[in-house]
C-alpha cells in the first residue's frame, strides 16, 4: 500500500567488494545518527584500549570512512589507515578534515590479504572493526589477512577485531533489522534498515543489504547496497587466529557484535 511513495529501487549490488565500498561512500555518513558524536564516543572507547595495551602506533585495517582512524588520532597516537579503494580513502580524509586531523593520519590504499606488500614497519596495535574480516569469503583470504597483521605487529602486540556475532545470528537468522531515521537533512528524510539474505553455501555466508530511503513529501528514492559476508563462527575465528600465531586474550559478545582481542606470540 506504500508503493506510491517509492521509486524503483536503485541496486548498488556487486560481488566486487571495492565497487560496493565506492558506491556506498557518499551515503556512509547516514549510518551514524550523529557522526561527530559517534567519533567522540569511539575516541573514549579507544583511549581505554590504548592505555591498557600501551600502544603508540596503530594500524587501522578497517579505515572505511575514517571513524576509528580519526578517533585514534584524537588520542595522539601514530595512525596508519588502510582501505582498498581510493574513493573511500578520500571520504575518510575529508572526514578527518572536520576535526583538523587529516595530517595526523597516514592513508594507504591496500587490501588485507596483500597488506604486507603496501605496509612496512611495526605497530603496537592493529584494528579490524566494523565486521571488515567477514567481507573476506574464503579461508585462504582470511588466513592471508591475519598472517599479514601478525607480521606487522611487535611481539605481544594486540589485534582488536569485531564482527557480527554470527553464532547468535545463526540461531534465528533474522531478515529485517531497522537502523534509524534522519529527519532534518537538506534533502528531507533518510530511513535506513538492513535486510539479511542467508545463503545455502559452504562455508556459510549471508548477503547483507543496507537500504537507504531518502526524500520528502510524496517523493522518495530507495537505494540498496549489498555485500556478501562470511558467517564466521567464533570457533572458526579462534582457530584461524591460533594458526596465524595469535593468542586469544578476550572474546565477548556485546549485543549483535563479537569483540575479540588477541596478542601476537
Amino acid at each position: 500500500m506504500f508503493s506510491h511513495l517509492f521509486s524503483e529501487a536503485s541496486p548498488a549490488l556487486s560481488t566486487d567488494l571495492n565497487s560496493y565500498y565506492d558506491a556506498f561512500a557518499e551515503h556512509s555518513h547516514l549510518l551514524f545518527h550523529d557522526w561527530r558524536a559517534a567519533v567522540q564516543r569511539e575516541s573514549a572507547v579507544l583511549r581505554r584500549l590504548l592505555r591498557k595495551q600501551r600502544a603508540q602506533s596503530v594500524l587501522d585495517g578497517s579505515a572505511s570512512v575514517g571513524l576509528h582512524a580519526i578517533a585514534l588520532a584524537m588520542n595522539a597516537v601514530t595512525v596508519t589507515a588502510v582501505c582498498p579503494t581510493q574513493i573511500m580513502l578520500q571520504r575518510a580524509y575529508q572526514n578527518a578534515t572536520q576535526f583538523d586531523l587529516q595530517d595526523d593520519i597516514t592513508f594507504v590504499r591496500a587490501d588485507l590479504p596483500t597488506l604486507s606488500e603496501a605496509i612496512t614497519g611495526t605497530f603496537d596495535l592493529a584494528l579490524l572493526k566494523g565486521g571488515i574480516l567477514a567481507n573476506l569469503l574464503t579461508d585462504e583470504a582470511i588466513h592471508a589477512a591475519l598472517r599479514n597483521l601478525h607480521g606487522l605487529l611487535r611481539s605481544e602486540g594486540a589485534l582488536v577485531l569485531s564482527l557480527p556475532a554470527f553464532d547468535l545470528l545463526l540461531e534465528d537468522r533474522p531478515r529485517f533489522v531497522p537502523r534509524h531515521v534522519h529527519d532534518d537533512l537538506p534533502e528531507g528524510r533518510a530511513i535506513l534498515f538492513d535486510l539479511y539474505d542467508w545463503q545455502a553455501t559452504e562455508p556459510l555466508s549471508v548477503l547483507h543489504n543496507i537500504f537507504v530511503v531518502t526524500g520528502k513529501d510524496e517523493s522518495f528514492v530507495t537505494t540498496r547496497f549489498g555485500a556478501l559476508q562470511r558467517a564466521l563462527r567464533r570457533t572458526e575465528l579462534e582457530d584461524m587466529l591460533h594458526t596465524a600465531g595469535f593468542r586469544l586474550s578476550s572474546a565477548e559478545t556485546l549485543g549483535w557484535e563479537l569483540q575479540v582481542i588477541a596478542q601476537r606470540t
